[in-house]
Order: C-alpha cells, then sequence, then structure tokens
C-alpha cells in the first residue's frame, strides 16, 4: 500500500506577500476610522506607536516562521508548552478570525454604500451564505480573486498616497497631544487600535506551502507588506487629520468624535443628526473619505468622487476577499484541532471537494450570529482586539520560552519583552473591555469543556485492534509485485462503480492493477502527518477494499495507493506516468455544472494534458459493464461486474472519481 502526503511547496514570495497584504493591509479600511474617533487629532502619534510595535512583532514572526516552516501559526507553538497551552491560544485565534470574518463583511457593505440598519444584517448574511457555498464547492479560484484584489488594492493605496502630498504639511501642523490626558488614558486609547495588528498571524500559517528555504521567503514576504502597512498607515493617518479635522459637522464638539454621546448630538437638532452621520461615515468608510477629498483635490469634483468610489469597490471587495479567508482559516483551525482529539471528530469530516464541511458549516453560522447581535465597528473591534493580541501573545511567548527552538540568548529575550509588552496589552483589554472578556472567555470555557469531556471519553475508550478482515485489512495486503514485462493499468477510484470493470480489464490483459484514491484536502496550514488517514477515511477504505477484493478473487496483482492532496489532476497523472500505465481508467463527472464551473472539470483537465501514448477510458457510474461508455480507446469486453463485498456497500455514497470534479 502506497500512502503519501502531497504538499507543493510552489509559494513564492511575491505570491505569499499579496495574501498576507489581503489579511495584514485591511484592518487599515477600519483602524483608520476607529484611531481618528478614539484619539481625534492624536491619532497619528498612535499609528507611529502602533507602526513601531507592529515592526517588532514582524521580526517576532520572522523567527516564529523559521522556527515552524511546515506551518500552524499559534498552535504549533503554543503546543510544545503544553496542549492545553496550544488550544487556549488556538481558541483565541478562532476569536480573532470569527469577528475578523463578521467586521470585514460589515464593512464591505459600508463601503458598497450599504448603510446601517436591518437590511445590513440581512445582506451580510446573504453574503457569508455566498461565501460559505464557494468554499463548499472547493473553489481554488479564490486564492486568484484574493492576489487580483490585493494588487488592486495596492495600485489604489499607492495613487492615494501621491494624491495626498499635499496634505502632509497641514495634517502635521493641526496633531495634537492632549496635556490634560493621563498616562492611562493614553495606554488604553493604544490598546483600542491595536487591532492594526490583525492578520500578522497569516503569514505562519503559509510557511508550509512556502518555497525553501523558508526563513528567506518569509523574510521577502514579511519585510515588503510591513513597510507598506506601516508608512501607508501614518500617511493616511496625517491626512486624515488634515481632512477630518475640518469637517463642518464636528466644529462643536471638543473631545474625539468616538466620546460623542447621544445627548450632545439631540442637543444640536439638525445638525446634531448631521454630524451623527459625518462620525458614522468617519468609522465605518474612513478610506472611502479620503480618496474622495484627495481625489477632487487633484482631479476636480466628477473625476475624484468617480475615484472615491472606485477605491470604495476595490476596498470592499478587498474586504470580502478577508472575509473569506478568515472563514477558511477558521475551518483550518477546527479541522487541526479535531485532528489531534481536542475537538470532536465530524470537525474533521471531508466533503466530496476536500473541505471540512461541519467545520465549514460552524463557521459560518457563528459569524450569522454574531452579525445579527452585532454590527457596529467600534464593538466588534473590541471584540476583536482581544482574541488577535491574546492570540500573537501566546505564539511570542511560547517561542520565547520554548527550549526546542534553536534562538541567540538576545533573541530570546527580545522575544521575551515583546510578549510581555503584548501580555500587558491583552490584560489591559480582559480589565477594561468586558464584552471582549465575556466573549472570548466564553469561547474558550466552551472549547475547554468540550476537549475535556473527549478526553475522558477517550480514557474509557480501549484501544484499537489491528483489522484482520473487512476493506482496510484487504487494503493493506502487500501490493502486487511490480515485474516489468506486464501491462498496467490506473484506475482513478471513488464509490463502487468502476473497480469490476478494471478488474475484468486487467485479468484480460494479463496486466497490474493500479487503484489510486485522491483525498483532496483544501485547509490552510495543516501540518505534516495531520492530514487525512486512510485508517479514518471510510469512503476510500470502500473505494480500494472493493477494487482489492476483486482483484483477490481474479488473481490479478493489484496495488493500492492513498494520496492526500490538494489537486488530485497532479497526482492522477503523476502516479500513472511515474508506474508505466498504458491505460487511466476514470468515471464521468456527475457533478452539477455549477460545481464544475466553480470548481472545473477534472475529467476535462486530465483529457487535456494525459500524455498520447496512455489511454483514457471514461464511464459513467451506471455503464453496462460491456464495452466501456464514452472511452478513448480500448477494446475489451470485461464479465458482468461483480457487487461490492456485502454488509459494506452502503458506507459510503457511491461516486466516480477519485476526487472533486
Amino acid at each position: 500500500m502506497l500512502v503519501t502526503e502531497s504538499r507543493p511547496r510552489n509559494l513564492k514570495w511575491f505570491h505569499a506577500g499579496p495574501l498576507l497584504y489581503g489579511d495584514w493591509g485591511t484592518s487599515r479600511l477600519y483602524v483608520l476610522g476607529l484611531a481618528f474617533a478614539f484619539t481625534g487629532a492624536e491619532s497619528v502619534v498612535y499609528m507611529v506607536a502602533i507602526g513601531v510595535l507592529m515592526a517588532a512583532v514582524a521580526w517576532a514572526y520572522s523567527i516564529v516562521c523559521r522556527s515552524f516552516p511546515d506551518g500552524g501559526g499559534v498552535y504549533a507553538a503554543a503546543r510544545q508548552i503544553s496542549p492545553v497551552a496550544s488550544v487556549v491560544g488556538a481558541t483565541l485565534l478562532l476569536c480573532g478570525y470569527i469577528i475578523t470574518a463578521v467586521i470585514s463583511v460589515v464593512e464591505a457593505l459600508h463601503y458598497f454604500g450599504i448603510p446601517d440598519g436591518p437590511w445590513l444584517a440581512v445582506i451580510a448574511i446573504i453574503v457569508l451564505t455566498f461565501i460559505g457555498l464557494v468554499n463548499w464547492l472547493g473553489s481554488k479560484s479564490a486564492g486568484t480573486f484574493a492576489l487580483v484584489v490585493a494588487f488592486a488594492a495596492l495600485g489604489v493605496c499607492a495613487i492615494m498616497a501621491v494624491l495626498s502630498i499635499p496634505y502632509i504639511p497641514d495634517g502635521l501642523a493641526r496633531v495634537r497631544i492632549d496635556p490634560s490626558r493621563s498616562t492611562w488614558s493614553h495606554w488604553i486609547a493604544f490598546t483600542h487600535i491595536v487591532l492594526a495588528l490583525a492578520g500578522v498571524e497569516a503569514v505562519a500559517n503559509m510557511t508550509g506551502l512556502m518555497k525553501r528555504p523558508v526563513e528567506k521567503t518569509a523574510k521577502r514576504t514579511i519585510i515588503p507588506v510591513l513597510l507598506e502597512v506601516v508608512l501607508l498607515n501614518v500617511l493616511f493617518g496625517i491626512v486624515a487629520t488634515s481632512i477630518f479635522t475640518q469637517i463642518p459637522e464636528f466644529r462643536h464638539f471638543t473631545t474625539p468624535i468616538g466620546e460623542v454621546t447621544a445627548e450632545q448630538l439631540a442637543a444640536l437638532g439638525h445638525e446634531g443628526h448631521a454630524a451623527a452621520a459625518k462620525i458614522e461615515d468617519v468609522k465605518n468608510t474612513s478610506m472611502k473619505l479620503i480618496a474622495e477629498h484627495v481625489g477632487v483635490n487633484a482631479f476636480g469634483p466628477a473625476l475624484g468622487m468617480t475615484f472615491g468610489k472606485i477605491s470604495a469597490f476595490v476596498f470592499a471587495l478587498l474586504l470580502l476577499s478577508a472575509t473569506n479567508t478568515a472563514i477558511m482559516a477558521m475551518v483550518s483551525v477546527l479541522f487541526s484541532m479535531a485532528q489531534d482529539g481536542e475537538l470532536p471528530r465530524p470537525l474533521r469530516r471531508l466533503n466530496y471537494s476536500g473541505v471540512p464541511s461541519i467545520g465549514l458549516i460552524v463557521s459560518i453560522l457563528v459569524c450569522m450570529v454574531v452579525t445579527l447581535f452585532e454590527r457596529r465597528p467600534e464593538r466588534l473591534a473590541e471584540l476583536y482586539i482581544i482574541g488577535v493580541c491574546g492570540a500573537i501573545t501566546a505564539t511570542v511567548i511560547s517561542c520565547a520560552i520554548g527550549k526546542e527552538i534553536k534562538l541567540s540568548p538576545m533573541a530570546r529575550r527580545g522575544l521575551l519583552a515583546l510578549g510581555i509588552f503584548l501580555l500587558a496589552v491583552t490584560l489591559t483589554i480582559v480589565a477594561t473591555k468586558p464584552n471582549a472578556t465575556l466573549f472570548a472567555g466564553g469561547v474558550v470555557a466552551i472549547v475547554l469543556l468540550v476537549r475535556a469531556r473527549l478526553k475522558r471519553a477517550e480514557a474509557l475508550r480501549p484501544p484499537p485492534a489491528e483489522p484482520t478482515d473487512g476493506w482496510l485489512a484487504q487494503v493493506r495486503r502487500m501490493p502486487a509485485s511490480l515485474a516489468s514485462d506486464k501491462p498496467r493499468i490506473m484506475l482513478a477510484a471513488r464509490g463502487h462503480s468502476q473497480q469490476a470493470y478494471a478488474v475484468d480489464l486487467a485479468r484480460r490483459r494479463e496486466a497490474i492493477l493500479f487503484a489510486i484514491f485522491v483525498r483532496t484536502l483544501r485547509v490552510l496550514d495543516v501540518q505534516p502527518g495531520k492530514a487525512p488517514r486512510l485508517e479514518d477515511d471510510r469512503e476510500a477504505q470502500a473505494a480500494l477494499g472493493t477494487a482489492a477484493v476483486l482483484a483477490q478473487e481474479a488473481g490479478v496483482p493489484f496495488v493500492p495507493i492513498y494520496v492526500t492532496a490538494t489537486d488530485i489532476v497532479e497526482e492522477i497523472l503523476d502516479y500513472t506516468a511515474t508506474f508505466g500505465c498504458d491505460t487511466l481508467i476514470m468515471g464521468k463527472s456527475r457533478r452539477s455544472l455549477f460545481a464544475r464551473a466553480v470548481e472545473g472539470d477534472v475529467v476535462s483537465r486530465i483529457t487535456a494534458v494525459l500524455p498520447r501514448e496512455i489511454d483514457l477510458i471514461l464511464r459513467a457510474a451506471d455503464a453496462q459493464p460491456g464495452a466501456p461508455d464514452g472511452s478513448q480507446s480500448s477494446q475489451e469486453q470485461p464479465a458482468p461486474a461483480k457487487p461490492p463485498p456485502p454488509g459494506d456497500r452502503d458506507q459510503t455514497p457511491d461516486s466516480d472519481l477519485a476526487g472533486p470534479t
């Protein structure tokens, strides 16, 4: 039995960089507005301070990437300390991903021009449902979409940066530090906007796919994104100070607009309503307002407003891409924890497209529930900060104290100092944001409670016995010797519909029969050894076991192959060519036109690139066992099909291919 995991390391820095920017750079679209709302003309100072912290965290994550070249993020880093620490760290990251998805979809709708109200929640739920459907079908185009949108957003931000230059002197002149505020109030204000760190954890989850050496690729990924995010955050913070402090509706207020009360607005009458609307615009769509102002200043009213609308549209798409990434990151965390027995087993169940189906449903439903209860960016930001900062803190401290990580004394002390600082930020949030503490604490408590029940049940369960009969035992038999003078046939195995035909064809030609089952897996950060196993994959046992039983009865030499990979086509072609097979047998696709349009058609892709010396036989699931239905070649007339082993034929759904089509 051949069992492999295929994780191609083809992610170069110029691919990983835009993906990281799609997570890390997205926070600018709401951080700038919230920073001005919380701190007013002081926001530039805080953005500079946050930039310094971001640089320190980026340095720390370059060490994280080097230390964990196979991915995993906080879950892998904290697991070297203790399993409980890894579960807590991963759960905090999960909290961050939940709010990332919610705040991103809500803000995307704001940038699309949809105002607050009941319809916003309805549309947000529709969007989340659509994102879930696309991921359910296993769409690989989401990564391409993320790259395209990230480059478009980079281009828009570059144009805005150039057009913002005239605003710099005025913005710097308007920066103020309030001497009456205490050190504690400055510290609290700083913790309000620490969510600018959000997204940096994404780079640690990419290392398993990065080209080696991972340390070099990670640095090339992090540094350009860090410079863009920090420098443009400060620049747009200066521009925001210049523009927002001159908004006429704000002239009545002496405190930051985020501190303006409903009573103050009501006292202003009609002007209060206008001021309230402007406050919401600043909080929700600050980058759109900046784009409109700099565009009008440079191009005039008509072209300037058009530039603002185009910018808002691109930013909305970037936020939707961030929503999609956050949801799939949630699915990955749930899957990894379930693989380690920290969460229930159903969370690792994969659908036909290689996506953890239960985990995806849970992720979408949780985001919907949060959306129904809270859609205000400032409130979502409170919930957001504790998860993001807590996960980053756990990662940095775990690397600082982990004895298995090789670090210089200076680097270890630097990580420890940074970890203590981040811990102070996290504890401040816990003390000052009761809603955030309740949210994150509740999620962590639920996960730990579920984990405790699972561990208790596992301790009472007897160890599994080695199977002596059944499909798994059949598959585990010693594979046939590969005689060089015999023909070789490859069966892309899934379900029970093609095995009898393949076995009979191999018997008539006195050939060796290979059967490959490709278990597609589409999650972001699974480490080696954490991929699905044949022992847990009943569908693979059924498909390969049926072929093994029929081959043994017919006296046909048989070699089963079980592969976990991200791309089914590459694996089928690779193994077919590697073993010198002259015939490939596949079932015709039974997926809907919509599913094939989203995911792509495996049969069509294989037909386009299959070498001419390899015959392709395509058969429908319900084809009679006579001549192959729709084959490109082959004149054999197989004998009547034999049924699958008794008692097992209903364990899995009958489908046709070795992967999604």
